[in-house]
């Protein structure tokens, strides 16, 4: 989107990027439900578009796993003035999508196919694709890298660190030690005797750990989006790949001995890691991601935690816009430049 020299937006790229005539989405202001096939049948999956840029479009994974788009609203404070066009979309088991109660489709390999079709579906492809990955959204989109980086023009992994084994020391090795140490000893116990449901739990966790690394403000001033994501988690997805909380991730996870450390560099695309100080995750850990990528650039938000798009919200847009803006043009052949092993 082109600026005036008085720094508003020209009203013609104003209104290009609102121009959606001839969008097979415009009757319902951006929002379509996509049919996924799985392994288990077809369910659908919701997205929502907003904007309009031919050469610009990102695709946001959300957290949790089992989280909701609905976190990442903040982006309406800040992408559609920088004329980029995103899309929202609930995983399936999340949000607005489908929830199937079956247990064999909470895998990180039929993740990374949903998100492929949905990319199919959307009809992005290298000339314009950025695909977005905030925390377990960071996992999947290092993952969906790995697998189809052919497909992609740029790729942002936000506040993940790309081994599991990792995190968990440095919960364990770093974080924990600093907490009160008579309420992390209830945490473990409740814990160790399978009682997270206790809502004890929570209100444990939450002041101790959560206002200090997940969102670092009193809890009952969280933003509407982040507490509405909370309220709509879905633990039959979270607990089994994650475990209960952000405390590290449980030993019998599904995700706990995830890592592609040693597979960074073979991520040939632009990409930003973004971490940030009072994070979940090792923010050591994050630019050393960033040197690994061939192309790899690095965003640190000195005032921000886990959910930094809030708590450094400025430092955390005005980077990530500057990385988007200054990707390279799009190669002369889409979708064939860049092939890997797993192609």
């Amino acid at each position: 989107m082109s600026s005036a020299p008085n720094g508003r937006t020209r009203w013609g790229a104003a209104d290009r990027y609102l121009d959606y005539s001839g969008r097979a989405d415009r009757l319902s202001g951006g929002a379509r439900r996509i049919p996924v096939d799985t392994p288990a049948g077809r369910f659908a999956v919701w997205t929502k578009r907003v904007g309009s840029n031919p050469e610009l479009k990102v695709l946001l994974l959300h957290g949790g796993p089992g989280a909701t788009h609905e976190y990442l609203e903040a982006c309406d404070s800040y992408l559609p003035a920088a004329g980029i066009e995103y899309y929202y979309y609930d995983q399936l088991g999340s949000g607005f999508s489908d929830h199937p109660d079956d247990s064999s489709l909470w895998e990180l390999d039929r993740f990374v196919d949903e998100v492929e079709q949905v990319r199919r579906a959307l009809g992005l492809g290298s000339r314009d694709f950025v695909l977005y990955g905030q925390s377990w959204g960071g996992i999947l989109a290092i993952e969906y890298a790995l697998a189809h980086q052919q497909h992609l023009r740029g790729l942002v992994i936000s506040n993940m660190m790309a081994s599991a084994p990792a995190y968990t020391a440095y919960a364990e090795q770093v974080l924990m030690p600093a907490m009160d140490q008579d309420a992390l000893a209830e945490i473990k116990a409740l814990e160790a005797a399978g009682d997270t449901d206790n809502p004890r739990y929570m209100e444990l966790l939450i002041p101790h750990y959560y206002e200090h690394h997940t969102l670092r403000m009193p809890a009952e001033n969280w933003p509407d989006p982040v507490q509405r994501t909370f309220a709509h988690i879905n633990p039959k997805v979270y607990v089994p790949m994650q475990g209960p909380s952000e405390l590290g991730m449980s030993a019998d996870a599904k995700l706990a001995r995830w890592d592609r450390v040693a597979d960074l560099p073979r991520i040939e695309v632009p990409t930003l890691v973004i971490g940030a100080r009072y994070d979940t995750m090792d923010p050591a850990h994050m630019e050393m991601m960033a040197g690994l990528l061939p192309r790899g650039r690095y965003l640190y938000c000195a005032e921000g935690s886990h959910l930094a798009l809030y708590d450094d919200q400025d430092a955390y847009f005005a980077g990530l816009i500057d990385f988007l803006r200054e990707l390279p043009s799009a190669p002369d052949s889409p979708d064939l430049k860049v092939q890997t092993d797993a192609s």
